[in-house]
């Protein structure tokens, strides 16, 4: 795998910062409402948003590197007017976030590759799908906990089918059902999956591990899928050939995810299920990646 020079994180306004209230004005109110209402508090900061702690940690892995590893830019439907207060706000967090696009009120998402980023994280649903589209990881995020993972280790979640690898083995369990999956996955045990729309993100953080030494290093991942026995030989198989290692990895047979995340101390999981996010709302922040099979329809 080529050295990476620096991993890029885009994210909304809304994703870093509370803007519950200031959003409120703007449906109840309107814009011009809206833009006062930001002018006059543009000195009061921002809330930490359900995206903060994550954002927080990847930017410290700068100074643990000594150098400018991991990039955050903000990408807001506000305008420059309104959007002072953000900047202002970044500036109160200490966050070193330097580079920004707002967008006036239309979707920023086309930024996202200008801006050769590696992920996107937004609350605007549509947003994230035209990132998706346009061949960016992104999702969309539902929310965090208050008591989310205090240590200074980032640790990131990810289901697999549809996220890390492609649907093409999902699509087989939802057209022929559990056991024709079962069948199929061992039965191409040594042919390797696709790539998903995370595989790039993964491979840049697994890139960012490399540089500490393994006893030391401020990034765990973990997969974690409804796969079992014997589906799991050809993630083991992909992952390998792909050069790319995890943490963790853990195997479901089905059960419920909410549990092991809370176990394993996610900051983020990722995941195509929305119904999956929402349930692990309650453990860490959860990015819904409105891609495959399963979100044919939505």
């Amino acid at each position: 795998m080529t050295p990476r020079q620096s991993l890029t994180v885009a994210i909304s306004s809304r994703a870093l910062f509370d803007l519950d209230e200031s959003n409120r004005v703007y449906e109840e109110q309107g814009l011009e409402a809206y833009r006062q209402y930001q002018i006059e508090r543009e000195n009061v900061p921002l809330e930490p948003g359900d995206a903060f702690p994550f954002v927080r940690k990847l930017l410290s892995i700068n100074k643990l590197l000594e150098r400018a590893a991991v990039e955050v830019i903000l990408l807001s439907r506000n305008t420059a007017d309104t959007g002072l207060r953000i900047f202002n706000s970044i500036r109160e967090h200490r966050l070193d976030i330097t580079r920004a696009a707002f967008s006036g009120g239309s979707s920023p998402y086309r930024y996202v590759q200008a801006f050769d980023c590696d992920l996107f994280l937004s609350t605007e649903p549509e947003d994230v799908a035209r990132a998706l589209e346009n061949g960016a990881a992104a999702a969309t995020l539902l929310g965090a906990p208050q008591d989310a993972n205090a240590s200074e280790e980032l640790r990131i979640a990810f289901d697999g089918d549809a996220v890390v690898f492609s649907d093409q083995a999902e699509r087989v369990f939802q057209e022929a059902g559990a056991k024709a999956f079962g069948e199929s996955e061992a039965a191409a045990a040594d042919e390797l999956l696709a790539g998903g729309p995370f595989k790039a993100f993964l491979g840049g953080l697994h890139a960012l591990q490399r540089e500490f030494p393994q006893d030391r290093c401020p990034i765990r991942t973990a997969l974690i899928t409804a796969r079992e026995a014997p589906a799991h030989e050809r993630v083991i198989k992909t992952l390998r050939a792909w050069d790319i290692r995890l943490d963790e990895s853990l195997f479901l047979g089905g059960r419920d995810k909410a549990a092991f995340l809370r176990a394993f101390g996610a900051d983020v999981f990722f995941d195509d299920r929305r119904e999956n996010c929402e349930g692990a709302q309650a453990h860490t922040a959860a990015g819904h990646v409105p891609h495959g099979v399963v979100n044919a329809d939505s």
